[in-house]
């Protein structure tokens, strides 16, 4: 019985702009998925005409304000505690999160269109900006800015690979066979490295932090 594999090119090719949706969603909402890999994919197979880049580009930045919005009104409904159980659940160690936390009180919504391009900090500014109070509308408008910003820059990237190293990718592509299987296996290894380099940190900042006596 022949193993079957994944192949990103007729996911996207069938599902490819619900995938792109859904993973820049949960990216956002920090679920330990590469959205940027997903976006930078994407990119790549725009300028190989599989997909629309119109579409791309629109699903993209919706999908990355509604999974920033989803986590401000989480912020805002449940308050500090989803914020730390967010915390421990991802791996995000104190240090990293009580900088966060600063950045966005200081800056506020500038703070939360920075945190944008700052991957493992990003899906930190919708619930903290709504733990703190910040109104909803400058919120949305740095969340919308932001993925205006990110997202077709993401995209670029890929279709900057495609556009300068497009041979050379085909000639990839009859070495090592479809490319979509390399840049899956990449895509799974990355999140597996990313999730036990959190998970490490982690306890090693609980080991390092001093008990009260």
């Amino acid at each position: 019985m022949p193993i079957v594999m994944l192949d990103l090119g007729d996911l996207f090719g069938h599902w490819g702009y619900l995938a792109i949706f859904i993973a820049v969603i949960l990216g956002n909402m920090g679920i330990p998925v590469p959205e940027e890999a997903i976006l930078i994919l994407a990119g790549y197979l725009v300028w190989e005409g599989e997909l629309w880049l119109p579409a791309v580009l629109l699903i993209g930045i919706v999908s990355a304000v509604t999974g920033d919005n989803i986590g401000y009104w989480l912020g805002r409904r449940f308050g500090q505690n989803v914020i730390t159980r967010y915390r421990e659940w991802l791996f995000v160690t104190q240090e990293k999160f009580d900088t966060m936390q600063r950045f966005v009180i200081r800056y506020g919504p500038l703070g939360v269109f920075c945190a944008r391009f700052v991957p493992g900090l990003r899906f930190l500014a919708g619930p903290l900006a709504g733990t703190m109070g910040l109104p909803f509308l400058p919120f949305l408008l740095a969340n919308m800015l932001g993925a205006a910003v990110y997202v077709p820059l993401a995209i670029g990237i890929g279709f900057a690979i495609g556009y300068g190293l497009g041979e050379y990718v085909e000639k990839l592509q009859r070495i090592v066979g479809e490319i979509e299987h390399v840049v899956l296996v990449a895509v799974i290894a990355g999140a597996v490295v990313a999730i036990l380099w959190r998970a490490l940190r982690a306890r090693r900042a609980r080991r390092e932090t001093p008990k009260d006596s």
